[in-house]
């Protein structure tokens, strides 16, 4: 069988339930595991600014856009009823697929739905579409069942959530008995907002106390008033799709704002362990059980985190 992945999360749960020799082809932003960007690309974003930023080449996902500028550009294109991603079905046509795996959870993340179904449809093999589409962590590993299932490998799905499930609970047993953190997390830096569906389930896991998300509800829009009054001991900056030193650097612009709130604030690596729903949550999980309880649980083999020095205004 022959797949297609329109988004990273599907790109990365096909590799980790061995299925990387059957992935046909990908999208732009693929870029984990190593040699996934190699795959021919299905899709390209209707915002040039949003595309590598040209100076900084070895930053994957660097945008020619600040945060304000994202966020304008994303609400300019929607509220206009246009897509942010277009799909190439010419290359689609070429690889051939009998499956492509998609997504209609949010329409930041990937080309829409009703437009790959209708491409699929013109295609003289009638590809079969399935749509993951988490709202919790645990529809997530639900999810890795179903692709799996789909693509005719139903026992790597159960070994790899079963090995999901171990490593979770392998942190939930070590931070048990533990004093929980107030935890803010910060899913954008400008405007802000509050980090939503799985994050506040990891937070949790990872024995945190999310003062301000709430579990399989979409993330929302906050103002720092907000984040000061629920006094928290720890920040996670996890801007969507940011690299941690893209975080890091996003999250000092916030220096004024953060300092008044005497909080331990961590920039993240959310494009690998808490923007895309796939198998890497888990090392999310880890990393905050981490940070949030450093004499329990060990630092994870790639922590990809920063914690910011506010007062020297570094990283």
């Amino acid at each position: 069988m022959r797949i297609a992945s329109l988004v990273p999360s599907a790109t990365e749960m096909l590799f980790a339930l061995g299925l990387g020799d059957r992935v046909a082809a990908v999208t732009h932003e693929c870029d984990y595991p190593p040699g996934a960007e190699q795959l021919p690309h299905l899709t390209r974003t209707t915002i040039p600014e949003l595309m590598q930023n040209p100076a900084h080449p070895a930053e994957p996902g660097a945008s020619a856009l600040d945060a304000a500028g994202i966020d304008e550009a994303v609400r300019e294109r929607t509220g206009r009823g246009e897509s942010l991603y277009e799909l190439d079905e010419d290359v689609l046509a070429g690889v051939d697929v009998e499956l492509i795996v998609t997504q209609a959870v949010c329409h930041v993340c990937a080309v829409s739905f009703d437009d790959v179904r209708a491409v699929a449809e013109r295609l003289p093999g009638k590809p079969e579409v399935i749509s993951l589409d988490p709202a919790t962590l645990g529809e997530v590993l639900a999810g890795v069942s179903r692709l799996a299932e789909a693509a005719g490998v139903p026992e790597a799905g159960e070994q790899l959530v079963a090995e999901a499930g171990e490593r979770l609970e392998a942190v939930e047993r070590a931070v048990e008995s533990a004093a929980r953190p107030r935890v803010a997390a910060l899913e954008w830096m400008d405007p802000l907002f509050i980090g939503g569906h799985w994050v506040p389930q990891m937070i949790e896991l990872a024995g945190g106390e999310d003062m301000l998300g709430l579990p399989g509800e979409k993330s929302r829009t906050a103002d720092w008033v907000e984040v000061e009054a629920v006094a928290p001991d720890v920040v996670v900056s996890m801007p969507c799709g940011y690299y941690a030193e893209q975080a890091a650097a996003e999250t000092i612009r916030w220096r004024r704002h953060l300092a008044q709130l005497d909080a331990r604030v961590f920039a993240v690596d959310a494009a690998a362990y808490f923007s895309r729903p796939g198998p890497r949550l888990v090392d999310g999980v880890e990393l905050l059980g981490h940070l949030f309880h450093p004499e329990l649980v060990p630092a994870p083999p790639s922590r990809r985190s920063i914690e910011l020095d506010l007062q020297r205004a570094t990283v």
